[in-house]
Order: C-alpha cells, then structure tokens, then sequence
C-alpha cells in the first residue's frame, strides 16, 4: 500500500484536496457531512475520492445506505494521508515565514488546572498579532499532553506535575510550582481553620482526579510518604466540577494553590502545612518547532532554545 502511494505521488496523480476529502470523509463518517465541512457538493467530493481510490487500486470506504466506514486499505492509509497534509501545510508556513508573516495551525494541549499562565488572554493577544494562525485546544492529563507532543500532534502543551517528576523526552520550561492547598464547603468542620496537616485530612472523604493521572499523583505521594491512608470516594477529570461536588459536601479536596482565583467564592480554602508542592511547566517537540509554535513561545516570553 505504502509502496504504491508513492508511486502514486511521483507521477503526480494524487491531489492534496483528494486527501482532505478522505480525512473529512473518515472523520464525519459521512460523505454529506464531509461536503458540507469542506464546503463543496457532495458529488463532487465524491467523484474526487472515487478518483483517488481508481489511483491507489483499493477501495477506502464500504459505503451502504445507512453507514460509511474505511476499509482495511483506508486504515492504512489515513495515516500517510494524515502526514502528507501535515508536511504541506509546515512546508506553506515555513516559506511564509521567511517573507515574514507567521501562518499555519498551531495546536495547544492544556490540563483542566493551568494557573501559571492566562491561556484566555495570552491567545486573544497572540490571535490579534498572528491572524492567520488558526489554534486548537485540547484539554487532557499531563501524562497524555506529554506523548502527543513527543509524537508532533500537539505543538506545545502545559503541564502540571509532581516536583518529584519532569516531563521526558521533550523541552521543557517551568512556568511556576507551588503548593497544594485543601478545598472545602462552607459548613465544613475544617472551614474555620487556619491551617491543618496531611493527617487531620487523612480521615476525610475526598473528591479527586483519575487514579494514576498526574494530578492525583501528587497528593497520593504526598499521603503515601506520611504513611497515611484516604478514601477517595469521587474521582472526576475536571477541577471545576471537583469544586462542585465539594460545594455540595460530598468530599473535600486538594488542588494548586496557583488554582485559587479560579475557585468559586462558595467554598473554603485551607492552608496545609505538609502539603505536596506542584509545578507547572510548557513543553514543546525537541526536534522543531513550526513558525507559529515558535511565535506561540516568543509571546510567553520563551526562548525555543
């Protein structure tokens, strides 16, 4: 398959926008909807994969009256059809940039706690400088950010970790680490305290991310070494949603202190005097980045390096 793509590819017969029209195809599961994203008629778009599939000598798609879905041929393909695009669309921004204007994609991971920096008002700032750069978020655990950068799929992430580990295989900068603070109702016992320790929680129910996420690791390390035990009766992926459930006395939590301006003012926060520090780094693919990526970086005042 791969050999005949590239056959395929040197005689000159195989069009960009046909490889466009595959992705939407395979994304949508629908040759309507896929029109419809890539703004042109349906028989058009269909012809054109038709094409492409008398080109390659397999079909792509089984097509029936009520589902389309790839074949075994367009599993293979998807990805080589996957980079070519991407390889085209960094060669256009590479020769734009060296005329000096910064266009292209410019793909960010975030955890769903980033405090260290305004994501909201550093990308108005950078979509107002860079017009034609078009930005994709995609929230996810540090863990999962980390691979997809390593990978290229994401061009820069940020992170939050455990101080007892770094990201690997990436560059890295750190943005800001601090401690963790617990989060409790209003009505709480604990809410009128100043402070308190890791074992006047330990008895606590508590509401708290995945098992095995970055973000629950922290404070899982942190009892573990203080040989306390805790029932984490709730776990849930998002810190809003975590504070909502705290709000409703189904548990207490813990969470950044960098977090704190973030927190609704109908919940508590308390000092914790041996609480696991945090640190918030960005992380960026070690072996390039893309013109936007590296205008991403200049913006927050990073040198790629």
């Amino acid at each position: 398959m791969f050999v005949k793509l590239s056959i395929v590819i040197q005689d000159g017969c195989m069009e960009l926008q046909q490889l466009r029209y595959v992705l939407a195809v395979a994304e949508t599961n629908s040759f309507t909807r896929a029109a419809e994203r890539c703004l042109v008629v349906q028989s058009a778009l269909s012809h054109q994969v038709a094409r492409l599939e008398r080109e390659l000598g397999a079909r792509l798609f089984e097509r029936t009256s009520r589902r389309v879905r790839l074949t075994a041929a367009g599993e293979a393909f998807l990805p080589a059809a996957r980079q070519c695009l991407d390889a085209a669309e960094r060669a256009a921004a590479e020769v734009a940039a060296a005329i000096g204007e910064v266009r292209g994609r410019l793909t960010v991971g975030v955890i769903p706690t980033v405090a260290a920096v305004d994501i909201p008002a550093v990308l108005q700032e950078f979509r107002r400088r860079y017009p034609r750069v078009r930005v994709g978020l995609r929230v996810g655990a540090s863990t999962e950010l980390t691979e997809l950068v390593r990978q290229g799929t994401l061009e820069v992430a940020f992170l939050g970790l455990p101080e007892t580990t770094q990201p690997q295989g990436v560059r890295v900068h750190e943005l800001a680490r601090g401690r963790l603070v617990a989060i409790v109702a209003p009505d709480h016992q604990l809410a009128g305290a100043r402070q308190v320790g890791l074992r006047d929680l330990a008895s606590e129910t508590f509401v708290d991310f995945p098992a095995g996420s970055s973000g629950r690791l922290q404070s899982d390390q942190a009892f573990a070494a203080a040989g306390l035990g805790r029932d984490v009766a709730f776990e849930v992926p998002a810190a809003d949603l975590m504070v909502r459930l705290v709000r409703q006395g189904l548990g207490i939590a813990m969470l950044p202190s960098a977090y704190l301006p973030y927190i609704a003012d109908d919940v508590v926060t308390v000092s914790v005097t041996d609480a696991p520090s945090r640190v918030e780094y960005l992380i960026w693919n070690r072996f390039g980045l893309t013109p936007a990526a590296t205008a991403f970086l200049d913006e927050l005042g990073i040198t790629a390096g």
